[in-house]
């Protein structure tokens, strides 16, 4: 290990930055290294002589990363039509090009090759002039992208149709479209020792804890890898529990619903190729809440949350307690009832505890399959393998009618639930009471529940309580279970430890109050 070290240690000291030469012909071969020319045909280069100041240059760009309209009408025209202005001989020859001939402002002046060879694979154009000590970097980016369209897993029937996109500028744009204050901050960190990619850390100055701001960059910083491409990987990288089923960070697609938990402390993250934001800290709240549930009336919104709470629970304890009650304690069972299952299970060979095993597996394999195959035959796949199948092991003697309604409406149960991380920890945690109720029945079924909550109760998510506010108890809106009036949330959760901990003056009441 300290071998390791040592080396790890003896490699960073020696990446030195390269700085550039004067030498235009060894800039341009280095660069030519840098990129394997002329075997790879990505590197674009153009020679130019500027008769006015009797200079040479190179102009450098990565083919497929540039937009060639501003090349040719910011950089290129500019140059060779230019006239003037003079310069002296002790002058800053860069920066009057910069300054006074390119018709573009997003220009800077760089002095190392590592810093040349970042920007191109960033879609900037890299000027190399004869006889200067530094180069001319102008952002000329366009990355190919899809528009921004409507969401595909968090979709709703009331409110804001837009979805993040692959284009992380896109991205913060979309953002700064909903949210447009000048307290909401954008820091960059990179991450990447071979191929590096940009982070964007999105937080609002006024509200967002700095502990909790300097516990994601740290985070970051720490990363050590070759390459992270999306925000899904990077997750994994900086999630306190890769052990546990437990998510603790939460990816969205939506916008708007980035946007409210920016409002209530949260720090964000996006990233170039990554159609999601990254979401730090959160809780079990933040996995069961949907953005629509704000957007409906409190009525309707509490309505569809109290479903979704029941689905939650039908989805995690229905086979369980199917097997527990038939298995152990069949007297809480109408004798009418018990007789009817007893009888529609009189020819199946197998245990329940298998008859449901066999079902449940089963319908994991439609439920992935579904996901697999294309779109225009998913859900062919999925319903009509569902009736053949269940029909068919019914008609077989496999399984009983009884138990296919079960797992049925288990299947159904979890396709409520909002966050895919949450789905498939629910998922995975059905399984394991399961095993359990089949072992030791309502005793295994309680002492592995008690285990849980305990579980849920202890771990945190970048510091914050995963059952925060309820549990250890903060003040906030009460925005749980159910979730008061729009006017009576004026109070942002206090497990996040926000700056400014009101939304609002706290309101006297209105007219029904």
């Amino acid at each position: 290990m300290a071998f390791f070290k040592a080396a790890k240690k003896e490699q960073h000291n020696e990446k030195q930055p390269e700085a550039l030469t004067k030498e235009m012909l060894f800039n341009v071969d280095r660069l030519k290294e840098a990129f394997s020319y002329p075997i790879n045909h990505a590197l674009q280069m153009r020679e130019l002589y500027l008769p006015f100041y009797k200079k040479r240059l190179m102009a450098f760009s990565i083919e497929g990363t540039i937009d060639a309209n501003i090349v040719d009408e910011h950089i290129i025209d500019p140059l060779l039509r230019n006239t003037g202005p003079s310069i002296e001989a002790d002058a800053n020859f860069v920066t009057t090009i910069m300054k006074s001939v390119l018709t573009t402002g997003n220009a800077k002046d760089i002095s190392t090759f590592s810093d040349a060879i970042k920007d191109l694979l960033n879609g900037n154009t890299i000027l190399i002039i004869d006889g200067e000590a530094k180069a001319i970097s102008i952002d000329t980016a366009k990355f190919e992208n899809r528009s921004v369209a409507e969401p595909s897993t968090e979709t709703v029937i009331k409110g804001p149709k837009a979805a993040f996109i692959e284009s992380v500028a896109i991205n913060r744009s979309l953002l700064r479209k909903q949210l447009r204050d000048p307290n909401l901050m954008c820091e960059f960190a990179e991450i990447g020792e071979h191929a590096p990619q940009q982070v964007s850390i999105m937080y609002l100055k006024n509200i967002a804890d700095p502990s909790i701001v300097e516990d994601v960059k740290k985070r970051l910083n720490k990363i050590r890898t070759d390459s992270i491409i999306t925000l899904s990987t990077l997750e994994q990288h900086i999630e306190e529990r890769p052990y546990s089923i437990i998510p603790s960070t939460l990816e969205t697609e939506r916008p708007d619903r980035t946007v409210a938990f920016l409002q209530e402390g949260h720090v964000v993250l996006l990233m170039e190729n990554s159609p999601t934001a990254l979401v730090v800290p959160i809780t079990f709240w933040s996995l069961f809440h949907t953005v629509e549930d704000q957007y409906l009336r409190m009525a309707y919104g509490n309505f569809i949350r109290m479903i979704r709470f029941i689905s939650l629970l039908l989805a995690l304890f229905t086979p369980s307690f199917y097997i527990a009650v038939t298995t152990y304690h069949s007297e809480m069972i109408p004798t009418d009832l018990m007789l009817a299952i007893t009888a529609s299970r009189e020819r199946i060979p197998f245990p329940i505890f298998f008859e449901i095993l066999i079902m449940e597996v089963t319908f994991e394999i439609l439920r992935e399959a579904g996901v697999r195959v294309p779109n225009t035959l998913g859900t062919t796949i999925g319903i009509v393998g569902a009736l053949i199948l269940g029909q068919a092991a019914v008609q077989a003697n496999l399984v009983s009618p009884i138990l296919v309604i079960i797992v049925a409406i288990t299947g159904l149960a979890s396709f409520t639930i909002p966050d895919i991380s949450m789905n498939i920890a629910v998922r995975m945690l059905r399984f394991t009471f399961l095993f359990v109720t089949f072992f030791l029945g309502f005793f295994g079924f309680s002492i592995t529940l008690a285990f849980l909550i305990a579980y849920l109760v202890s771990i945190k998510s970048f510091g914050v309580p995963f059952l925060a506010p309820l549990s250890p108890h903060f003040p906030s809106s009460k925005d749980l279970l159910l979730r008061p009036p729009a006017w009576k949330q004026w109070l942002r959760p206090f497990s996040t430890s926000p700056k400014d901990k009101v939304r609002s003056p706290k309101p006297e009441g209105n007219a029904e109050s």
